[in-house]
């Protein structure tokens, strides 16, 4: 392990400022390894390499410091093979340097992941801007000058990773980004962009739902008890979503009190239920109900959570929503719970973005036909498929759903093949 793992983010700052501002780690297909020219990254690549639970070959890791702000800056690319990386930028504090690495390192997985099982011609990435503690990251002119930092970071890196709206950034930051670079997605309507994209995500989620109950015969939506974890924006569209199909009841919990008072009136009282929740009160994993939603931050499923589950389903919003995919997905099946992996289910965002350069149209048939139930990659047809696959074969639907990705990851861009190999390669020189 190195020791640069337990750094906080000021130290790594300081890293980073002694070297130019800028630093990058890449796989070596030749040595199979991850390499750096930033000799005190050094550790850093090795442990990389060693890694068997987050790298995952990932092929490029750059960072970056804010000039005016001081802020820290990540670009993730796990896989370019069937094109550029593609992800949103998450704006959130970190402890330590390694909290930071493996966020970035297990989003930008699920994005490659994401897209390929969405049929996108798309390979898989994430940004992060880590918030400072001491910063007035609530200030309009300070979150402008941030985000338009984040462009110039983004427009360094010549096209390789291309960024979007993702935790913690709104659609006024990436009007932000938007101004510094070109090589950016979700931008506003009034821009060109598709907006925010909360509402394609929570609707594609309750395809999910409906798949995760086809498959086990427990009918459709109608007269089903959800409870879910957490009530952001996504959470509160899949609510209308569910709603609208009838379900009898939704008992939602967030730690949020403003939030909970916010939402209130947009739904029957008697149909939805919104708890003010303590961060450390565990109560809704154990809501008695047909499907069990986590649609707030990752890593909530574990062996302390699990027990707790009474609902036979679980299917969210929430990104990487296993603390631990190779051991946390077994629990869930040894318990006799269905688990839709989190990038099987939430993939809207990306989809509702990813293709803005090709041009808008109201009620999109290139996105509609992902909410059906007959085109081949639609959400319920995926799902059904990844849990099919499991049950015939014997094992988890984690698995099932990382085999069939990563089948779908290997396969090269129809017109420009691995050109992400050759943008690396170009960074190199500049990061040297």
């Amino acid at each position: 392990m190195s020791e640069l793992l337990d750094l906080d983010l000021d130290a790594i700052a300081q890293r980073l400022r002694a070297h130019d501002g800028k630093a990058m780690l890449r796989w070596d297909p030749a040595h199979d390894a991850m390499a750096t020219d930033n000799a005190w990254l050094e550790s850093i690549a090795r442990w990389m390499t060693q890694d068997e639970r987050d790298v995952h070959r990932h092929e490029a890791v750059v960072l970056a410091l804010g000039p005016e702000t001081g802020a820290v800056f990540g670009a993730f690319v796990h896989a370019t093979v069937r094109g550029q990386a593609a992800g949103g930028l998450r704006y959130w504090p970190y402890p330590r340097f390694e909290d930071f690495l493996r966020d970035g390192l297990r989003l930008s997985l699920g994005m490659s992941r994401k897209s390929a099982l969405a049929g996108l011609w798309w390979g898989g990435g994430k940004g992060i801007i880590v918030r400072k503690p001491d910063s007035p990251w609530r200030d309009p002119g300070y979150r402008r000058t941030l985000y338009r930092e984040y462009g110039r970071f983004t427009t360094t890196l010549r096209g390789l990773y291309i960024t979007a709206e993702d935790v913690g950034t709104g659609p006024a930051d990436m009007s932000s980004v938007f101004e510094t670079t070109r090589y950016v997605t979700c931008v506003p309507p009034e821009v060109g962009g598709s907006g925010n994209p909360s509402e394609s995500t929570a609707k594609g989620v309750v395809c999910a739902m409906e798949a995760a109950l086809d498959h086990t015969g427990r009918g459709d939506l109608r007269g089903k008890t959800i409870a879910m974890q957490g009530v952001g924006n996504v959470a509160a569209f899949m609510i209308d979503e569910l709603v609208a199909r009838a379900v009898a009841k939704v008992v939602a919990a967030d730690i949020s009190a403003e939030r909970c008072d916010e939402l209130r009136s947009r739904w029957p009282a008697a149909t939805v239920e919104l708890r003010v929740t303590d961060p450390r009160d565990r109560s809704i994993f154990a809501e008695p109900g047909d499907i069990f939603a986590p649609n707030a931050l990752g890593g909530v499923l574990d062996p302390s959570t699990i027990p707790l589950l009474k609902a036979p389903i679980v299917c969210g919003a929430a990104n990487n929503q296993l603390l631990d995919d190779g051991r946390d997905d077994r629990l869930l099946a040894d318990r006799g719970i269905v688990y839709v992996p989190d990038f099987v289910a939430n993939r809207m965002g990306i989809v509702n973005c990813a293709n803005e350069q090709y041009g808008r149209l109201d009620r999109d048939p290139a996105i509609e036909r992902h909410f059906g139930h007959q085109w081949d990659n639609a959400v319920f047809v995926v799902t059904k498929r990844v849990l099919t696959r499991a049950a015939t074969d014997g094992i988890t639907t984690s698995t099932a759903a990382n085999l069939l990705a990563d089948e779908a990851c290997r396969v090269p861009h129809p017109v420009w093949g691995h050109r992400g190999r050759a943008l690396i390669d170009a960074l190199v020189a500049d990061y040297r």
